[in-house]
């Protein structure tokens, strides 16, 4: 399967596009932001004025969109993907989204003879730039066998999960489990500051013990430095807490800590700054302390 329409060229989606060109496919890309089907064209792919171009004679689609309801619209409405897909086609959506979506998208797929799976990702800009990503994968064993060469040009740790919709109810617990772990490293940071100890020092310390994680690897730098450029946005946070939250109430299981995180990703963003990385949680908590300076 060489022949790859990606749609969604975002912030994501357009070093994942860049990577598959430089692993030897072809890659046609659709996004309606004007941006990111140029830095397609830069890497060597080819851009498409509609989804049903990007579709047209690809074997593979690859969908990298914001929400639910953009999946729902790309792939399942007029001019979408299906109506331009052939049967035997791979639909590979990458998106973050409810598991009930990736769902709905499967079961429509099968009806019309397109194989459909559920990979959201993790690994930030960073892991999309470096094809370092960790994907989770819904979806049929043999479809997800199918696709594995394209995951290996995208990410290092690739597993499948389950059955359709189980990549992004894994996803929804990676996100909770971000948003939890940044929310502590913030507290940290305000905790260490306030008491006189140099910040950079006692993450240093922090990173290499029991304490050490991911965020403090790859954030802790620019948050003790308030540098907030998006790597992912609180905006999308926000919507995969909700999706967390909703994902605990269908399996009839408690997420008390997630709710406590999802409100203040909430108050994040109710504070104007959800167009921020993620790690801008470290503001609301100097704000809780009253520590946040103008």
């Amino acid at each position: 399967m060489q022949k790859i329409g990606f749609i969604g060229l975002g912030i994501m989606g357009s070093h994942m596009a860049a990577n598959l060109v430089r692993a030897g496919y072809d890659v046609t890309g659709f996004d309606v932001v004007p941006a990111g089907v140029e830095k397609l064209l830069q890497a060597g792919g080819k851009p498409a004025p509609t989804i049903a171009e990007a579709v047209a004679g690809a074997e593979v689609v690859i969908t990298m969109l914001p929400d639910s309801p953009q999946v729902a619209e790309v792939v399942l409405g007029l001019g979408g993907v299906f109506e331009s897909a052939t049967a035997g086609v791979l639909l590979i959506d990458m998106s973050s989204i409810a598991p009930e979506t990736s769902i709905e998208v499967a079961r429509a797929g099968t009806a019309l003879g397109v194989r459909v799976l559920d990979a959201p990702v993790s690994g930030g800009e960073q892991g999309a730039i470096k094809a370092s990503l960790s994907i989770m994968v819904g979806g049929a064993a043999e479809d997800f066998e199918a696709a594995r060469p394209i995951f290996e040009d995208l990410g290092r740790t690739i597993v499948h999960v389950g059955g359709h919709g189980a990549g992004q109810t894994v996803k929804a617990a990676n996100q909770l489990m971000v948003a939890g772990i940044i929310s502590l490293v913030s507290e940290a940071i305000v905790l260490l500051e306030a008491s006189g100890v140099d910040g950079q020092r006692g993450l240093e310390v922090l990173a290499g013990g029991l304490a050490g994680n991911r965020i403090l690897d790859l954030k802790a730098e620019s948050m003790l430095g308030r540098q907030f450029e998006p790597g992912f946005r609180i905006d999308l946070h926000h919507k995969d807490m909700g999706i967390a939250l909703a994902s605990g109430r269908a399996a009839g299981v408690a997420l008390p800590v997630t709710g406590v995180v999802a409100q203040l990703v909430a108050s994040a963003r109710a504070q104007g700054y959800g167009s921020l990385d993620h790690s801008a949680l470290l503001k609301v908590i100097e704000q809780l302390s009253g520590r946040l300076e103008a």
